[in-house]
């Protein structure tokens, strides 16, 4: 693994129910950049992040997570993980579940009031500190959930669809964040399914069916399939894929 690449998969492969959910995926992400991982509902975004956090069973390859096995327990305060689904507990206030989520990765007792507050301003939550999270915004609870995954200045963050049902605002004032969270040197890697997210990414990483299709900045994307959206060569991208499948044995004899 390179000093420049916060992840590196290599070969990975994942099964479920006896289908292969990822058949053979290498890939690396360079450090201190947004990495956007787009694709369509079910194609393997979700089992690729559980596999770079550590929760996910693999039946072949490797993941190699800032320099360690994925999962390896010196990981649990350098990466943080939201997942689709609010990660945060409904019955406690934004602070409570702030010193919680503090204290499960080590924050010292004498730090952790500093540290509540630290991410209470990364993701402008002071405002409403004391409010239970099951009385918030659906936007609301989102940013709390980030605000949990913020704790402890991790050094990669691996957020699944963080914006999915949100309004442009608030999506607008999350990638925000992101944004100033890479230009600090952290590495996020977001997924989406929402094309038009590309254009706030450093680099994308196209995948379909377990598979990648692409694993480039955006005006490469664009450049290589010829397209003049996103969308577009997403679609120009499957059609190639699917094209090369079809080619029969003689051909490629």
């Amino acid at each position: 693994m390179l000093k420049n690449e916060a992840i590196d998969v290599r070969n990975l492969k994942v099964v479920r129910g006896g289908r292969p959910v990822i058949p053979d995926l290498t890939w690396a992400a360079p450090t201190g950049q947004i990495v956007g991982l787009l694709g369509p509902s079910g194609c393997g975004k979700t089992t690729l992040m559980r596999c770079l956090v550590g929760v996910q069973v693999v039946a072949g390859g490797t993941v190699t997570v800032l320099d360690l096995p994925a999962g390896h327990r010196r990981l649990r305060d350098r990466v943080g993980y939201v997942t689709q689904d609010p990660s945060v507990y409904g019955d406690l206030t934004v602070t409570e579940n702030l010193r919680y989520f503090a204290a499960v990765i080590g924050i010292p007792h004498r730090g952790l009031e500093a540290e509540v507050g630290r991410v209470l301003d990364l993701v402008d939550l002071h405002s409403h500190a004391d409010v239970r999270v099951d009385r918030l915004s659906g936007g609301q609870t989102s940013r709390v959930s980030l605000a949990a995954a913020l704790v402890g200045h991790p050094e990669l963050l691996v957020l699944d669809e963080p914006t999915v049902g949100l309004d442009p605002v608030l999506r607008r004032d999350l990638w925000a964040i992101f944004r100033r969270l890479a230009d600090a040197g952290t590495t996020l890697l977001v997924s989406s399914h929402v094309m038009d997210e590309a254009s706030r990414c450093d680099r994308l990483l196209l995948m379909r069916e377990g598979r990648v299709l692409a694993d480039d900045t955006l005006p490469g994307v664009l450049h290589s399939t010829g397209a003049a959206d996103i969308e577009t060569a997403f679609l120009t991208l499957v059609d190639r894929s699917a094209a090369e499948d079809t080619v029969p044995e003689e051909a490629t004899a």
